[in-house]
C-alpha cells in the first residue's frame, strides 16, 4: 500500500522515534508498504517517521538493488574519512544540499525476521543509512548543512503547510454550506409533501 509521506514542518519529523517492541507480521507489512511508497516516490531510503509512524525503523535500496530493513538500528562506528554528497529527501521535495558525512559506517539492527545483523557500509549505502538514521532522532539533512539555508527552507515549508491547512478549512466550510443547502431543500420538500 502506498502511504502518505510527511513533509518538513510536521511535528513527527522532529520527534525521537520509539523502539519497535516486537518484530511481527504488522511490522513486516509496514516494511513492505514503506518499500512500495519509497519506490513509487523514486527514493532510495525511507524512515518510519516519514510515513507518520513514530518507530525506529527504516528501509533502504542502494545502488546494489538489495532491499534492506533496519529495525531498532544503532550506528556503532563511523570512519574518520568524510565524503560530500548532494542530498535530497522525500520529506523535503526538490531541495538539495551538499552534506558532509563519514564515508563508512558500521550499523547493528534487526531485519524483518527479527534477526540481529551487523553491516559495514561505504559509499551511497553508508550515506543513506546515516540520512535515514537521523530521521529516527528528529534530524533532517538540512540540519547538517548551512544554518541559514536550513532556516529558510524550514520557513518555506511551514508556509506551505499553513496554506494547505487554509485550503482544507475553506474546502470543509464549502462542503458544510452545500450540505446545509441540501438539507434545507429536503426539509422544504418534506414539508410540502406532508
Amino acid at each position: 500500500m502506498i502511504l502518505r509521506i510527511t513533509k518538513l514542518g510536521e511535528d513527527i519529523l522532529r520527534q525521537t522515534a520509539e523502539p519497535v517492541a516486537e518484530v511481527n507480521d504488522e511490522i513486516r507489512q509496514l516494511a513492505n508498504d514503506m518499500f512500495e511508497t519509497m519506490i513509487e516516490a523514486d527514493g532510495v531510503g525511507l524512515a518510519a517517521p516519514q510515513i507518520d509512524k513514530n518507530l525506529r525503523m527504516f528501509v533502504v535500496i542502494a545502488d546494489d538493488d538489495v532491499r534492506r530493513v533496519f529495525i531498532n538500528p544503532q550506528i556503532i562506528k563511523t570512519s574518520e574519512e568524510l565524503s560530500d554528497y548532494d542530498e535530497g529527501c522525500l520529506s523535503i521535495p526538490q531541495v538539495y544540499e551538499t552534506i558532509t558525512r563519514p564515508a563508512k559506517v558500521t550499523v547493528q539492527a534487526l531485519n524483518e525476521k527479527g534477526r540481529p545483523f551487523t553491516l559495514e557500509a561505504d559509499g551511497l549505502l553508508a550515506r543513506i543509512i546515516q540520512h535515514e538514521y537521523d530521521h529516527l532522532d528528529g534530524i533532517v539533512f538540512i540540519d547538517r548543512g548551512d544554518k541559514d539555508f536550513a532556516e529558510k527552507t524550514t520557513a518555506q515549508f511551514k508556509k506551505r503547510l499553513e496554506r494547505a491547512a487554509e485550503k482544507e478549512k475553506a474546502k470543509e466550510a464549502k462542503a458544510k454550506k452545500i450540505a446545509a443547502k441540501i438539507a434545507a431543500k429536503e426539509a422544504k420538500k418534506a414539508a410540502k409533501n406532508s
